[in-house]
């Protein structure tokens, strides 16, 4: 069964059940400087978990493509990727326990036909903070689960809340809840006693693949430190389609799945070595065929490579793929790397649709790339012949002045008869910590706890400010001017628009003085729910339409904005989640800082706040 199979019928049987398909979140979310990616299906979720309503009511499901950098380095593995694509399910205060697991078995067993004999559960096995969950286990027996399948786990298994935190160490406010997960069995895969003498669902020896997770998210942590019950009972459930398509197979290795079968074997074409042959190589197939799918579904949002935040990411992304193809071999070059890639056309719609600016944008940092590549090649050989040790320094400073991965570094000193010490990669681990301290200390806006108070003031400030910038280019250099990105964090705003040429000086000065202008006039900003239909007739500026659901809110600015919605008043008009201020003199006032260029008909615009 392919993914697009499994991924229609998980839709539709949730919808035939009373859910409304939502369209999933971009992988960079506008707004929420607390996360680099989106990481999950619930994250746009968390305000109707606490309980505000959802305009598209209690039960929703959709898929999820979401992005995960902290597991890059367990990509070469036959299981974890950098980018998965969730299918996920909710209730918001709906229906509960047994409704989600009896469905989700459902699903499993009668809808795409797992053989319930090689599914296990898990539940959690209470402790003194939150009790033994014995109301999943009764269920699970009574759809028919036999008790030898069902499991009970201490919170480091069966407890979920963002970034893996545990009860003790969740921030005040946090949400999070007991779960129960469904592994699949490969029977044929022998217990590894490297992990353990007695192998069990949770085993991490490959023999049991995790495939979905119910989340019972019923609790909030409070100030005094304490759990207390949400106001309603939620389910989050989140089953990873890869990792679904792949047990179906009865193969444990996710990169034998259609997404990455039309990858590798162009890989194989052009390297004349067959997956599967060598362990060594099958690594570096690996690595190349995950990280372009993230690289391409990134470049697909707009996102370009460079040397912060998502830009970053990426550039290391497709760095490293480019890294790998030199490892195994090959004669591709960067300037035809996206050749290996446009099998991905197949499977997502939006880097078909986008496939002209990824080619060109995925060539061009690949070939740059390789110019590093031999720039860091020739200076490590010629220190290499000249006697000279490479220590943690100097294999940092390769890395950061010439994009040289410590990977290639180690194994050009291995097969010189040289050895990198632990020392010398725990000094050069020690080197990069203060680079990403550094790096994360002027990122102002990322933090694992939340946001600061006068961070999450401006943000909202920004916000707005973000509108008023792209009603005044609009109003300056014409109505063909479309937004094609933002991003916002504490100290600036960054937009991203449709325009040939960089701004003139004097378009800079008309533009920044329009949004200053309006912020002067002290204009009203009100929000209206509507149909996406309604929007658009409205004239709601919706670049963005598919990322939209049913139901959205349709931001304005405008003397007349609130009563008079219709009446075409409004200085800016567009599809919006929020937050923003509620007047634009609250803004203060905004001095656009900085242009760029960014691609084919791209720019860039950085503004900052004036105090």
């Amino acid at each position: 069964m392919t993914t697009k199979e499994i991924r229609e019928k998980y839709i539709k049987f949730f919808t035939d059940r009373g859910h409304v398909e939502t369209v999933p979140s971009p992988l960079v979310l506008e707004n929420d400087p607390t996360t680099l990616f989106t990481s999950s299906g619930m994250q746009q979720m968390i305000p109707y978990l606490k309980g505000e309503k959802h305009p598209l009511g209690t039960r929703l499901v959709d898929s999820q493509l979401s992005i995960r950098m902290q597991d890059l380095d367990e990509v070469a593995d036959n299981r974890h990727l950098s980018s998965f694509e969730m299918l996920g399910n909710w209730s918001f205060g709906d229906y509960f326990k047994e409704d989600q697991l009896s469905w989700v078995w459902e699903f499993l067993t009668k809808e795409i036909g797992f053989d319930k004999e090689k599914l296990y559960v898990s539940v959690f096995e209470g402790n003194d903070i939150v009790p033994k969950d014995t109301e999943s286990y009764e269920i699970w027996k009574k759809i028919g689960v036999n008790d030898t399948h069902i499991h009970y786990y201490d919170l480091k298994k069966n407890w979920w809340a963002r970034n893996g935190m545990l009860p003790t160490n969740m921030p005040s406010g946090e949400i999070g809840g007991t779960t129960s997960e469904i592994f699949y069995d490969f029977e044929e895969v022998s217990h590894n006693p490297e992990f353990g003498s007695f192998c069990h669902p949770n085993c991490d020896c490959g023999k049991f693949l995790e495939i979905g997770n119910s989340v019972f998210m019923c609790y909030k942590k409070e100030e005094y430190g304490g759990l207390v019950a949400l106001p309603q009972k939620n389910v989050d459930f989140g089953g990873g389609l890869e990792r679904i398509a792949a047990a179906l197979n009865n193969d444990p290795d996710v990169f034998q799945i259609d997404m990455f079968t039309g990858i590798i074997k162009k890989i194989e074409t052009e390297i004349g070595v067959n997956y599967g042959t060598d362990s060594k190589k099958d690594r570096d197939f690996r690595i190349v065929a995950d990280h372009l799918r993230t690289s391409c579904s990134l470049l697909a949002e707009g996102i370009l490579p460079g040397n912060k935040l998502h830009g970053y990411a990426l550039r290391r992304l497709i760095r490293r793929a480019m890294f790998h193809i030199h490892l195994l071999g090959s004669g591709i070059s960067g300037s035809s790397v996206s050749h290996i890639a446009e099998d991905l056309r197949n499977h997502y719609p939006s880097v078909d649709k986008n496939w002209s600016f990824i080619e060109e944008n995925l060539n061009l940092e690949a070939t740059r790339f390789e110019s590093a590549l031999k720039r860091g090649l020739a200076k490590l050989t010629h220190a290499v012949s000249d006697g000279i040790k490479i220590d943690g320094k100097v294999a940092f400073d390769l890395y950061q002045n010439d994009g040289f991965p410590l990977e290639l570094t180690m194994e050009i000193l291995s097969q010189n008869g040289m050895n990198f010490s632990t020392e010398e990669k725990n000094l050069f681990e020690s080197e990069f910590e203060k680079h990403k301290e550094n790096s994360r200390s002027m990122s102002a806006g990322i933090f694992k706890g939340g946001l600061e108070n006068k961070s999450d003031e401006n943000i909202t400030k920004l916000h707005t400010a973000t509108h008023l910038l792209h009603a005044a280019l609009r109003k300056i250099l014409g109505e063909h001017v479309g937004q094609k990105g933002s991003h916002i964090t504490g100290e600036r705003l960054r937009f991203d628009f449709s325009y040939p040429q960089k701004l003139t000086d004097d378009e800079i000065k008309k533009v920044e003085s329009l949004v200053n202008e309006k912020i002067k006039e002290d204009l009203t900003v009100t929000f209206s729910e509507m149909s996406l239909d309604e929007a658009i007739k409205i004239g709601a500026l919706h670049f963005f339409a598919e990322k939209y659901g049913e139901r959205v809110k349709v931001y304005s600015i405008g003397p007349k904005a609130g009563p008079e919605i219709n009446s075409g008043r409004a200085f800016s008009r567009e599809i919006c989640g929020g937050p923003h201020v509620t007047h634009t003199k609250d803004v203060g006032g905004v001095n656009i800082i900085k242009q760029e260029k960014i691609g084919a008909g791209i720019v860039r615009l950085y503004a900052s706040l004036i105090n």
